[in-house]
């Protein structure tokens, strides 16, 4: 077993790849760490896959996946997850903008600290402000109110974990940018975070547009739902439809009895009937959501199976 696994996710970084490695091998052997690269080609149109399967050639501790076609960044890492072997766990990204010379303290962060989990924390950023940086602090901001964790850069790519604790989650959809909260509700509470130097694009540009912004709004509503209600999503809208039909009914109730007693005009006449009515139509809905929720709670499977078309030096 080697001591550190280094999972990087990428698509159309063929320019970094050789320099990365060989960074990353430059450190780890300076500091008598054993490592592995595992490298996983989220559908590249590029020739990141060829530089991959020749760097592996020299360097058999370069390991590779290759995806049929994009999947995205959370199922790259979570095959990334699957394959990796190593006492602590490193990701990164394969841009260059991690720095490896990281890897050594974030190792000791998690073998002599006992640290679960180590984050990154890019305090200076080299990324556009207005397009990256000032959303990303919103997204950190309600991040931290949501899940309690005191970190400041939930989104960074360079992490460190205990094997244990990737082993114990899954990282589906979108979900890589939240991935601390995900490692809290597995029952992993010990988790630390690292000032890490952020450095220029070297190559290329970024593949994250602006869409990820309202992606990662929508995934972090999803996490929060699915954090508190995952395995009990009748509780969730089941209450919510009870009270709603509750109360529709009892609107319904007051008006047949305010005809049989006092009204002289029609319940239909009343806008409150009409509110009653879909008071209880929106419960019933509510209700039956929650029990389709409920099986599909208790069924799904398969979430995470993606086509991958070829591995090198992985069993």
């Amino acid at each position: 077993m080697p001591d550190i696994s280094v999972v990087i996710s990428l698509l159309n970084e063929e320019e970094s790849l050789p320099e990365l490695t060989q960074w990353i091998e430059s450190v780890c052997v300076n500091n008598n760490l054993s490592y592995e690269i595992i490298m996983i080609d989220d559908g590249s149109s590029d020739n990141s896959w060829q530089v991959i399967s020749e760097l592996s050639k020299v360097n058999t501790q370069i390991k590779g996946i290759k995806f049929m076609k994009n999947y995205g960044k959370s199922a790259a890492i979570y095959e990334g997850f699957a394959a990796a072997k190593g006492d602590v766990v490193i990701t990164m990204d394969a841009d260059l903008q991690d720095n490896p010379e990281e890897i050594p303290e974030l190792y000791r962060m998690i073998k002599d600290e006992g640290f679960d989990l180590v984050s990154g924390w890019k305090k200076k950023r080299y990324d556009p402000i207005i397009s990256k940086n000032l959303p990303s602090k919103f997204f950190n901001f309600t991040a931290r109110r949501v899940s309690g964790l005191k970190l400041h850069d939930f989104n960074c790519g360079l992490k460190a974990y205990r094997n244990k604790v990737i082993k114990s989650i899954e990282v589906y959809g979108e979900m890589h940018r939240y991935i601390p909260i995900l490692v809290k509700q597995a029952g992993f509470t010990n988790i630390g975070e690292k000032v890490v130097k952020h450095q220029e694009r070297k190559y290329g540009k970024s593949k994250f547009g602006m869409e990820r912004f309202i992606n990662g709004f929508l995934d972090l509503l999803s996490i929060t739902f699915i954090s508190r209600f995952a395995k009990r999503p009748m509780h969730f809208f089941g209450t919510i439809g009870s009270l709603s039909f509750f109360v529709g009914f009892m609107i319904l109730i007051y008006l047949s009895l305010a005809k049989i007693f006092w009204a002289k005009y029609a319940m239909t006449e009343r806008p409150l009937f009409f509110l009653g009515l879909l008071a209880i139509i929106f419960g019933t809905q509510l209700f039956l959501t929650g029990l389709l929720a409920d099986l599909v709670s208790r069924t799904s499977q398969d979430r995470n199976k993606y086509s991958v078309d070829e591995k090198i030096n992985i069993e």
